[in-house]
């Protein structure tokens, strides 16, 4: 079955685009024959649509195709782009001779045959909701829009988004790899707004995956709605939080999203090879609390950030990053691996055809520990406990980072006990895994919801988390 899928991807753009090897190689020979060391071709066809529901209709409905091929042409660290959106032949040959011509240098290699290269099957290229009939999806909206408001009488406004896609890839290489993938993805999106007394508190949940309409099988619209009015509801009682230094215990699940953005990144091999990330020639070094195991995987079934093989055609990994505090690699593409004379680890990424790859996050992770979760909360006096976020800002050099707080509360006396609102989390990534000093048995990973950032261009991924005990935090609230 996993030949299939790559097979699949191929037999579709030479069904409707004509594009067969002779094509592939005619365009690797142009896009090499000016000097280029190595070169690829990105096919994507993806088809998309968003239905976004408002105060108890649907606000806008929309469908899009998008389709082309993106050429890249390496030679040292040069590095030549091109794309067409336009997949015929004489298009498709201008973009080749674009990349070659920016990645210039003067000397001609000639690619060699291609041969197909099997991509996994971390998830099921049928289970889609792409072609489900809108009236469908809509239904599950309604679901979630009744349940929102039956959950308690304060919720007054309820708004939705189911968003899916199915993407076709084909990747085509000069040093003789062709392989191919049929991505399915869908996130279904809550935010409830909760009015009581004149206070307006607002909070969102969601979810989905590489998946069709099973996922609300296992989470069923009235459960995501609820969720978010919960949260909603739950702000109408929080307290301010405090501002000062305190130990800060990370939830298991959504707390995974401190450990992407404050370190995660940071290990990505393009900023090691620019010597612009804190964790650059740390490989062997500790790093963090011997207590502290991170690592990627992009083979996680049916998991958001998963993929069958990355956008250069590799095969995806499951890569420790960090092991019991030491630092063990990073997070390679090609440009990297030469670098580091290392092999791929499945991560080169990019947005779409009219973006380059580099090195992305797939499914990033801290594996549990052996702490059960609530001796952890009974070992805190006074402190913090962190449920869920709501996204942050980095910086890659130093590690430095900013998180708010989606929801919160106090730990007295080993007690979770008042809620509390606008919470925000200052720190440092590298110190803050130093500060571990316990990690929980309960590893979750969060649900699909997550989408990364970087130069630009956006990817899905996934995060998880057991809970975790930082000894010492700079929490930044209004109350004294």
């Amino acid at each position: 079955m996993s030949t299939d899928t790559g097979r699949l991807a191929e037999s579709f753009f030479h069904d409707n685009y004509s594009i067969d090897q002779a094509t592939a190689s005619d365009l690797l020979a142009t896009a090499m024959s000016r000097g280029g060391e190595h070169a690829e071709l990105f096919f994507e066809h993806r088809q998309g649509s968003n239905i976004a529901f408002e105060q108890q209709a649907v606000k806008t409905a929309s469908r899009s195709t998008t389709q082309g091929v993106g050429i890249r042409v390496i030679q040292g660290e040069a590095i030549g782009y091109a794309y067409s959106e336009d997949l015929s032949r004489e298009s498709m040959r201008r973009a080749a001779d674009t990349a070659a011509r920016i990645a210039s240098r003067g000397k001609t290699a000639d690619p060699v045959d291609v041969v197909h290269y099997e991509s996994a099957n971390y998830f099921a290229p049928t289970a889609n909701t792409v072609d489900v009939p809108a009236a469908e999806k809509v239904d599950l909206i309604r679901r979630a829009d009744e349940a929102a408001r039956a959950y308690d009488s304060s919720i007054a406004r309820a708004d939705i988004n189911f968003i899916d896609e199915l993407k076709r890839v084909m990747i085509v290489t000069s040093d003789g790899r062709i392989a191919g993938d049929i991505q399915p993805l869908v996130r279904f999106n809550v935010s409830c707004l909760s009015e009581r007394d004149g206070s307006r508190q607002t909070a969102r949940w969601g979810g989905g995956g590489r998946m069709g309409l099973a996922y609300f099988e296992q989470q069923t619209p009235e459960m995501l709605a609820q969720e978010a009015a919960r949260q909603a509801v739950l702000l109408q009682s929080a307290i301010e939080a405090p501002a000062g230094m305190f130990p800060v215990v990370l939830a298991s699940g959504d707390s995974g999203i401190l450990l992407h953005e404050a370190v995660g990144h940071g290990l990505e091999a393009d900023f090691n090879r620019k010597k612009t990330s804190n964790y650059t020639d740390q490989v062997g070094n500790v790093v963090a609390s011997e207590l502290c195991t991170v690592v990627d995987d992009g083979t996680i079934q049916d998991s958001r950030g998963s993929i069958n093989i990355d956008d250069e055609g590799n095969a995806p990994g499951y890569n420790v990053l960090i092991e019991n505090g030491v630092l063990a690699g990073y997070m390679q593409d090609r440009m990297s691996t030469g670098h580091f004379g290392v092999k791929p680890t499945g991560n080169g990424r990019r947005q779409s055809f009219k973006h380059h790859p580099m090195p992305r996050m797939t499914n990033t992770y801290m594996l549990a520990g052996q702490s059960s979760p609530e001796d952890i909360i009974r070992g805190v006096d006074r402190g913090i406990y962190c449920v869920s976020f709501n996204g942050g800002q980095v910086d890659i050099t130093n590690g430095d980072f900013v998180f708010s707080v989606t929801e919160g509360y106090m730990i007295e006396d080993g007690k979770i006990t008042a809620p509390i609102r606008g919470v925000n989390l200052i720190g440092n990534g590298p110190d803050v895994l130093r500060k571990v000093t316990a990690v929980g048995s309960d590893f979750k990973l969060s649900d699909g919801r997550w989408t990364c950032g970087k130069d630009g261009q956006s990817v899905p991924v996934g995060v998880g988390i057991p809970t975790v005990l930082i000894s010492s935090m700079t929490v930044g609230g209004t109350a004294a």
